[in-house]
């Protein structure tokens, strides 16, 4: 075997140093129950043993000039400004003439000046979860007291923008506020980054108890489950994401980038979409707990999934176990027959696994519970996504969409009629004689 046939596999890894421990208690949160499955530790905390295995082995298996450490939980930083002070040293020590980044999620409530100034320091890109205005956010981000978290959500954001620190938002889309697609994304359009992320909020919950002490369940669980009522509803997402996307589509291109819509052109441009749940397959980012425990995704923290210990095997072996492997082909080999003929496909990759716990219409297993969402949104967007990857081919800049969608027919490029053997506006190809001009 050459070297280049050594090389690792890219994975990526989401390292939760504080474990599932966290300083809120928000109601729709997958991980607080994960405690339980580490009652060996009555504080969990990432040893100097693990991080320091943890950041030379990952520099290590890394085969590119940029290594990008993620930093999760819980919430990492219960762990203190110290801690990531060491981990600044070994990645420093470590890194070998590789450059070093780091990305750290988190509540926001603990992020004062110190903090600001360390983010800024080392340019960690910090990922601020906030769900919206005050009265939506508080809903369901709440502290262990019950009290709502986003005026001091707020005040932690100030902290970020007061020391120029690179952030964007992560807002989690549940029953309380998806009913608001614009008031959540005009509040963080006038208040955050311009960089925004959402997440949909999908559990189910055991009828009765486990014998792990887990009441979130798998979507291959066997177990009796209901969907929890927080869990955003398929027609409340479908209208949260296309309610975005008109807003911005119209208003914003080029000013406001959301994660999603970023994704969706990269399909509609033929690429291999880089967000993991829309990929054919998946495994290739994993979760470090801890105790040095590395999983095969952070959603699927279980003890079925738990791939091994990095002081016990080197974290290149686990990520490219035969274990791992299998994990991540199943989200294409165990597709329903309705997805692979769903003309969506090339988009949604059928959405993540953890989702698809329901039955197609012709009973087969493993159906996204979002399946209905996504064809909404996906259907929604084509014009648009199909003149934008057009602009983009052409090497004009995708925001001349805007101006298109104020045109009473779409049919027409903005500016203007296009010459007859200019590529039609729609995306189709053809020269514009050949296609849209004929409909006129």
């Amino acid at each position: 075997m050459d070297a280049q046939e050594k090389r690792p596999h890219p994975f990526h890894v989401m390292a939760k140093p504080a474990g599932p421990r966290c300083n809120l208690a928000c109601q729709y949160c997958f991980y607080l129950e994960k405690e339980t499955l580490f009652s060996e530790s009555p504080v969990a905390a990432m040893s100097d043993e693990v991080l320091e295995s943890y950041i030379r082995q990952y520099i290590e298996s890394q085969d590119a000039p940029e290594v990008t450490f993620a930093w999760q939980g819980g919430e990492p930083t219960l762990m203190g400004l110290d801690f990531f002070r060491r981990a600044v040293a070994l990645q420093q020590r470590h890194a070998h003439g590789k450059r070093v980044a780091n990305s750290f999620q988190t509540n926001g409530i603990l992020v004062d000046d110190d903090w600001a100034a360390f983010f800024a320091e080392h340019g960690v890109l910090v990922g601020l979860s906030i769900d919206g205005p005050k009265e939506l956010h508080d809903a369901r981000r709440t502290d262990k007291g019950g009290h709502g978290t986003f005026d001091r959500v707020m005040r932690g954001m100030a902290c970020l923008k007061r020391h120029g620190v690179e952030f964007n938002t992560l807002s989690c889309v549940h029953r309380a506020n998806a009913d608001h697609p614009k008031e959540v994304y005009r509040f963080l359009r006038e208040h955050g980054s311009g960089y925004l992320q959402f997440i949909p909020v999908v559990e189910r919950a055991a009828a009765g108890p486990r014998a792990d002490g887990l009441t979130l369940v798998r979507p291959d669980d066997g177990l009796e489950a209901a969907v929890t009522p927080w869990s955003v509803l398929p027609t409340q997402y479908g209208r949260f994401l296309t309610g975005v996307f008109d807003e911005w589509v119209r208003n914003d291109v080029g000013r406001t980038f959301v994660q999603l819509f970023d994704v969706s052109l990269e399909a509609w441009m033929g690429m291999a979409p880089s967000l993991c749940l829309f990929r054919e397959t998946c495994g290739e980012a994993m979760a470090l707990e801890h105790n040095g425990d590395l999983y095969s995704c952070d959603h699927y923290v279980y003890p079925e999934n738990r791939l091994g210990s990095i002081l016990e095997t080197p974290i290149t072996a686990l990520a490219g176990s035969e274990q791992q492997r299998q994990f991540g082909e199943a989200k294409r080999d165990a597709l329903p027959r309705c997805c692979r003929e769903c003309p969506v496909l090339f988009a949604c990759g059928g959405e993540c696994p953890k989702h698809r716990f329901a039955k197609s219409p012709h009973g087969e297993p493993g159906l996204s519970y979002l399946c209905a969402a996504y064809k909404k949104f996906f259907r929604h967007i084509d014009g648009p996504m199909k003149f934008m990857a057009n602009e983009l081919r052409h090497r004009r800049p995708p925001a001349n969409v805007m101006a298109w969608m104020g045109r009473p027919e779409k049919g027409s490029a903005p500016g203007g009629t296009p010459w007859g053997n200019d590529p039609c506006p729609c995306g189709s190809g053809k020269p514009y004689k050949r296609c849209c001009a004929r409909k006129k």
